[in-house]
């Protein structure tokens, strides 16, 4: 029989380590209201990324991916899952107090994680969202 140790199979742990924490995402309303409506955007690929400044210490993030994309929810989760871990791995390299949206264009589907990689990092290059 075997075994299992719980230090080993810790979820909370695991999911601290590879998912985008909690309060790095936007989830209200009012926040994707007020980014649309106030922000900047700019458009590479098959990506438009949408962003303005907050009065935290911390950056946010949403990601928005619609039915013209895929009409499968399973697709466009995988999608968003997708854009989550690019944002979480870029996460220490982006400037503090700012909120921004990442909207998915059709196309974006076809696309590979490491062509999303790319594109996500043109993005963010040309919106001077990295630290100096």
């Amino acid at each position: 029989m075997v075994e299992i140790v719980n230090d080993v199979y810790n979820l909370d742990f695991f999911y601290s380590q590879t998912l985008l924490p909690l309060k790095n995402r936007l989830k209200k309303k009012k926040d994707f209201e007020r980014i649309f409506k106030s922000g900047k955007g700019i458009k590479e690929d098959f990506l438009f990324l949408k962003w303005a400044p907050n009065n935290l210490k911390i950056s946010r993030f949403g990601f928005m991916v619609g039915k013209k994309i895929s009409k499968m929810a399973t697709l466009r989760n995988k999608i968003r899952r997708r854009l989550r871990e690019q944002v979480r791995l870029r996460l220490p390299k982006i400037k503090k107090g700012i909120d921004g949206i990442l909207v998915a264009n059709p196309g974006l589907e076809t696309r590979d994680f490491w062509e999303m990689e790319e594109t996500l990092n043109k993005l963010f290059e040309k919106a001077k969202l990295y630290k100096s």
